[in-house]
């Protein structure tokens, strides 16, 4: 299943359940899709766009596999309740056992096929949740020798993602250190526009989407960046469809008009051709 962003300021007066992004969460929850990949690929043309140095963030290749159906945003009880006269929020960061061993062996598999290097990003050092996540961690290790792991805590990979990316291959974690940690890597490789994501369930079926939300201000004026959503779809090919070939056809198509020198407003530099969002999907279609 393909999905586009949701949300947009003229529903925040509606109650929480009535929300977009409820509805989103629930067909994540009913659908079983626990892990979150969220790639994030520097092209080399678009090393300018970075918000960080070139030379700190040329040949960026990351992966984080981010668990999506737990955690904060799931765990029980939460709410908004009176207590001693004034309001009180409250929300319950939980895991079981099961659900980080589930996610873990999806991410060691997944740096099986890449430079076998995992780093597990967690707050052990105050989270008893923390604390279960690593241990677990440790422990699917033992099924993958040839995968190096290491650990560090949210706090620092945030740190790390801006001064050093390049050391990270591929991060698993938890929902909302995922969500945080996945939106700051984006800006890494040019613009949130351009990276996709797939959220699979055990045997590889999914959704697919753009990381980025529905941008309400720039909605039907034809600027947004198609190519995060494009490559959503060659996501979906790769993992839910396995069909390699048409995968990296899609891939290719748009490194090609990158190559091109094509860009829409939110990665356009000096010297490059800014198209709006329709002309540069035409261009991916016609490159393939």
């Amino acid at each position: 299943m393909l999905l586009g962003a949701v949300g947009g300021p003229q529903y925040d007066t509606l109650d929480r359940p009535l929300r977009p992004e409820r509805g989103l969460l629930r067909i994540r929850k009913e659908l079983n899709l626990f892990a979150n990949l969220r790639p994030a690929l520097l092209y080399p043309e678009l090393a300018s766009a970075s918000s960080l140095k070139p030379e700190v963030v040329s040949g960026l290749d990351l992966m984080i596999v981010r668990e999506l159906t737990g955690d904060v945003y799931f765990g029980q009880p939460r709410g908004i309740e009176v207590r001693n006269g004034e309001r009180v929020g409250f929300n319950t960061m939980l895991y079981s056992e099961s659900e980080v061993r589930r996610v873990a062996h999806v991410a060691f598999g997944i740096a099986m096929k890449r430079g076998k290097k995992l780093c597990s990003v967690e707050k052990a050092n105050v989270l008893e949740c923390s604390e279960l996540w690593k241990e677990v961690m440790i422990e699917v290790s033992k099924d993958y020798p040839e995968v190096e792991l290491s650990h560090m805590y949210v706090d620092n990979a945030a740190m790390q993602l801006i001064r050093a990316p390049k050391q990270f291959d591929t991060i698993v974690t938890g929902n909302i250190f995922g969500d945080i940690l996945s939106d700051a890597a984006s800006m890494l490789s040019g613009s949130i526009g351009m990276l996709p994501s797939a959220s699979l369930d055990e045997h590889n079926k999914g959704m697919y989407e753009p990381i980025h939300g529905s941008a309400p201000d720039i909605a039907g004026k034809n600027l947004a960046n198609p190519l995060a959503t494009i490559l959503s779809v060659a996501m979906m090919y790769r993992y839910t469809f396995a069909d390699l070939d048409t995968a990296d056809r899609i891939e290719n198509a748009v490194k090609k008009v990158i190559e091109q020198g094509l860009r829409t407003g939110d990665i356009w530099t000096e010297g490059t051709q800014k198209v709006s969002c329709s002309e540069m999907g035409d261009a991916v279609v016609k490159a393939m």
